[in-house]
């Protein structure tokens, strides 16, 4: 695998992305309440997929293509354990990452789009499972990775969660008031931490569904995948997002 030495342009551009996704997301979710008012819950839900399902699409592209760009801060690769310690805290993290596993409704097909208060499965774990999950899955591809391009990501990806965390605990509390204080108060961002002083119990019947399952074969499709990614993901994404940016 190459390394470039030195400083690179791509570390710019990916914060340059980052911060757009930023903005997209973020932006996205403080307009939701005025923007449904106007053009209803879900058209807005459509514009809002129509500008951030691209922008993540550029993201991740890019990261896949330049993820070793930069200076080699770091190389674990060759360490015993580090490969299936990886593997396990990304499993992991997709547990965190995909929250809508567990909630089914939020599907639009299935019921009309509206900000809900969750208080099972996940969330008894974690508040803010998607922020958790970042984390995680920043840990480990940094140890992998050990570029100066993913630090800079990581940097990234992590502050923009951080910030979401205060941002969606404020919008929350302004939207359902005493509900979601009671929320906050049985629940905590760091996982387990109010399983453990007794402010909240797990219901471990809430875990076992099919979505759970539906994780676990990504995980092993990932897992399979990664070879085929890590041969073919310069030379053909290179290209597409090439065409995306101009």
């Amino acid at each position: 695998m190459m390394f470039q030495e030195g400083p690179h342009q791509s570390s710019w551009v990916m914060l340059l992305l980052l911060i757009l996704f930023a903005l997209i997301h973020s932006g996205g979710a403080a307009l939701r309440s005025r923007a449904e008012a106007v053009v209803g819950a879900r058209a807005w839900r459509l514009i809002f997929a129509a500008a951030s399902i691209p922008s993540a699409l550029v993201l991740i592209g890019f990261f896949l293509v330049h993820r070793y760009d930069g200076v080699r801060l770091w190389n674990l690769q060759g360490v015993p354990g580090v490969v299936p310690f990886v593997f396990v805290l990304t499993s992991i993290s997709f547990f965190f990452l995909y929250p809508a596993t567990y909630n089914l409704l939020e599907i639009p097909a299935v019921l009309k789009p509206e900000v809900r208060l969750y208080t099972k499965g996940i969330i008894r774990i974690s508040r803010h499972p998607q922020a958790i999950g970042q984390v995680l899955w920043c840990i480990s591809h940094a140890i992998w990775l050990g570029t100066s391009f993913m630090l800079v990501t990581c940097v990234g990806l992590i502050g923009h969660h951080l910030f979401a965390v205060w941002h969606g605990d404020r919008r929350l509390r302004k939207r359902f008031g005493d509900d979601f204080e009671e929320l906050r108060r049985t629940t905590s961002v760091f996982p387990f931490l109010a399983v453990l002083n007794g402010r909240q119990k797990l219901h471990w019947e809430e875990f076992v569904r099919p979505s759970q399952l539906g994780i676990c074969v990504a995980v092993m499709v990932f897992w399979w995948a990664h070879r085929f990614i890590n041969l073919g993901s310069e030379a053909f994404l290179s290209s597409r997002i090439s065409e995306l940016l101009g």
